[in-house]
């Protein structure tokens, strides 16, 4: 149980500059016993660069023997923490000079993974590399499987489990702003934020526990219990508001997914080429050239768009493949966080421009808010007709010419960023399915004491368990509070020599 009462007052824990996370923690589950059978006390070595011939290669080693590679293989004795050192590096039976590149060496625990590390950076040459690596293998050091240096800074108290997937998300960035959020994951923002509503969930626990405890032989505030469901109240609504973000950390860390949606031959095709750069799609003047569904990932104005081209929809398809091409372009649309609905200038409006947008839109059965019209093929039109068009905040363009390429691509970019924000540090947003998964219980949890609270003369000491549950799924986010299978989710997904 957690009573912490000085002088008959409750003491209130509050985050350190550097988190809470080496501070104060419910001993639910100890991290240690839960890893005890990690093995540790091995020592591991990876390439931590890219494969391929390159400048400079950069091979990682950790672990308790990390220092037997410069003895061994660099003859440095007197070793000198954070100084790159030009020397040859030696294969350790043989002596033969396999390259020539910088050494350096980090003691635990001022390195990335809490041990002591090693770095050669050598020529990036694959020869050199393989040589350089299975010279370490001659030392009875263990490859390192995906994710396993990240892995140990987590068990090592160096990082948590949000900053860990952050340099996992940035690894994998494509575009500037995933690398921001990203970044900004990875610097601690989300770990900083959860951690200040795990901290204050911590003093109504203690607070509770205390006034449970004490009331009665010390002189502990008779607002304690007021006090705290006002604290649960404000706090549930925080994290309510930071779950009704639209999912914008989620969409913009996995890709924006479009949709081009419209009749045949209005130039889908050409607008798929058109925006990424490259003949992706068959474009021909027979309609109904685009059968199956063909995806690109482009980057817009920062923002991965995952583009998806789609066969034409129309009333009377001809045969079963095109019958196929159209029921999966309504599924991509279902599925599509947004759709760019194409329209040609050839098109024939019998009534007013804004009864065929609706009767067009509802033609193509696009059921989402977020869409955005282009009008193509405006190189056939006269500038008064291509105003008429503006007017109606459609996006004219002439994928023959690209014209109005400009615009549409800032129009995209504006769209985008309505969806997925500009990332903040500030201003965290959720990044992945699973803290979303966590939240939720933590919003369900305080909902459940809030309404024991209500109840004339209800038992306390049951209503804290819905404070401890809320608690252990805010450590569960962290890692404060976790589980090896969670843990092996998490760091599957790296590339080696991370």
């Amino acid at each position: 149980m957690l009573r912490i009462l000085l002088s008959g007052k409750i003491r209130k824990l509050t985050p350190t500059s550097e988190g809470t996370r080496n501070t104060f923690f419910v001993p639910l589950i100890s991290l240690k016993t839960l890893f005890s059978d990690h093995k540790r006390s091995s020592t591991i070595y990876a390439l931590s660069s890219g494969y391929g011939k390159c400048g400079v290669a950069v091979i990682r080693i950790s672990g308790p023997s990390a220092s037997l590679a410069l003895e061994k293989m660099t003859k440095i004795s007197n070793l000198k923490p954070r100084i790159a050192l030009l020397r040859k590096i030696h294969d350790p039976e043989t002596k033969e000079v396999l390259d020539r590149g910088l050494c350096l060496w980090f003691p635990g625990p001022n390195s990335f993974t809490g041990e002591d590390s090693v770095e050669f950076h050598i020529h990036g040459g694959p020869a050199v590399i393989t040589s350089v690596l299975n010279a370490l293998s001659k030392l009875r050091f263990q490859v390192a499987p995906p994710g396993e240096f990240t892995r140990r800074a987590f068990l090592n108290g160096k990082l948590d489990l949000t900053e860990a997937e952050g340099i996992g998300d940035l690894i994998e960035a494509e575009t500037e702003k995933q690398r921001r959020q990203a970044s900004n994951q990875a610097s601690g923002s989300l770990r900083r934020l959860y951690d200040s509503w795990r901290v204050t969930l911590l003093n109504v626990l203690a607070s509770l526990e205390a006034y449970i405890d004490f009331a009665e032989e010390h002189s502990v505030e008779s607002t304690v219990l007021e006090d705290a469901k006002t604290t649960v109240q404000k706090l549930s609504k925080e994290i309510e508001q930071h779950l009704s973000d639209g999912r914008k950390g989620e969409i913009l860390r996995s890709g924006i997914h479009v949709t081009i949606l419209g009749e045949p031959n209005v130039g889908k095709s050409s607008l798929l080429n058109l925006l990424s750069r490259k003949d992706a799609a068959i474009v021909t003047s027979s309609p109904g050239t685009t059968r199956d569904v063909i995806e690109l990932t482009i980057n817009i104005c920062g923002y991965p768009m995952i583009l998806a081209d789609t066969a034409g929809i129309r009333d009377n398809p001809e045969n079963e493949i095109e019958i196929e091409g159209i029921r999966k372009a309504k599924e991509y649309c279902k599925k599509a966080d947004f759709v760019v609905c194409v329209i040609s200038a050839e098109c024939n409006i019998q009534n007013s421009l804004e009864e065929y947008l609706e009767q067009y839109k509802s033609s193509l059965e696009i059921d989402k808010e977020r869409v955005l019209f282009v009008l193509n093929k405006v190189d056939l039109l006269e500038e008064e007709d291509k105003k008429k068009w503006k007017k109606r905040n459609i996006i004219p363009i002439s994928c023959k010419t690209e014209e109005g390429l400009k615009n549409l691509i800032n129009a995209l970019g504006q769209c985008f960023e309505e969806m997925c924000g500009d990332p903040k540090e500030e201003n965290p947003v959720i990044s992945h399915a699973r803290y979303r998964n966590h939240l939720l219980h933590v919003v369900k949890y305080l909902e459940e004491y809030l309404k024991k609270t209500e109840i004339p003369d209800y038992d306390m000491a049951i209503s804290l368990q819905d404070i401890r549950g809320a608690a252990r799924e805010l450590g569960k986010i962290t890692g404060t509070i976790s589980t090896e299978e969670i843990l092996g989710v998490i760091f599957k997904n790296f590339c080696i020599g991370k």
